[in-house]
């Protein structure tokens, strides 16, 4: 029996991730990344922070949290294009409805730019992105080490480093990103325990805390 998607609501984190649909790539190069990233930063930010990304080649990890409800009505009215709000709320929460909006805009915007890149025809992303909430503290430490490191794990490089394609590099730099370094630094402590937990990760048990 099929499960219900999770909701997702306001003040909640969430690991999100998908894939390509068959054996499609996602990324076929850099520029691909980039404008990946340009658009999420159009679609996503302004209804949900990210504490994490990582673009690998065919999948994709995100570690968000969505906007306060306020933030996220502020955002919809000054949309051009203003959804029809009227009985949202019985239909699973106006920040579900209008968040998960954001999220399918994003990848179907890509999934058009990439198709007419490449002359390609039909869906790029599997259907319904995965979502689960992070509801402990030992996975929200985990999982950012498990998302930097995903490029590590497939073999694509020896340290998160040397992967220009995720947030790693803001938690390296001291300049102000619209990543939410500062609160999930709090989470490990100190620096040093931010790259000791990186650095020690048992990715089998990190990866058993999001799978089904």
């Amino acid at each position: 029996m099929t499960q219900p998607r999770l909701t997702l609501e306001s003040g909640n984190t969430y690991h999100i991730w998908t894939h390509a649909n068959g054996n499609e790539n996602l990324f076929r190069c850099d520029e691909n990344f980039r404008y990946f990233l340009r658009r999420y930063q159009h679609y996503v930010h302004p209804v949900a922070e990210t504490f994490a990304y990582c673009l690998m080649p065919n999948h994709l990890h995100l570690m968000v949290r969505v906007r306060k409800e306020d933030e996220i009505l502020e955002f919809v009215r000054k949309k051009k294009d203003k959804p029809n709000l009227q009985g949202l709320a019985d239909l699973g929460g106006l920040e579900n409805r209008i968040v998960s909006q954001q999220f399918s805009n994003l990848f179907n915007s890509y999934t058009k730019s990439i198709n007419k890149k490449y002359d390609r025809k039909g869906s790029l992303f599997i259907p319904n992105f995965r979502r689960k909430l992070i509801d402990s503290d030992e996975y929200f430490i985990r999982l950012i080490a498990y998302i930097h490191n995903n490029p590590v794990h497939h073999g694509f490089v020896k340290t998160p480093n040397n992967w220009p394609f995720s947030s790693w590099h803001s938690y390296l730099s001291d300049k102000a990103t619209n990543i939410n370094t500062q609160e999930a630094l709090k989470w490990f402590g100190t620096k040093k325990n931010f790259f000791a937990t990186h650095n020690q990760l048992d990715k089998a048990k990190v990866k058993a805390l999001f799978e089904d």
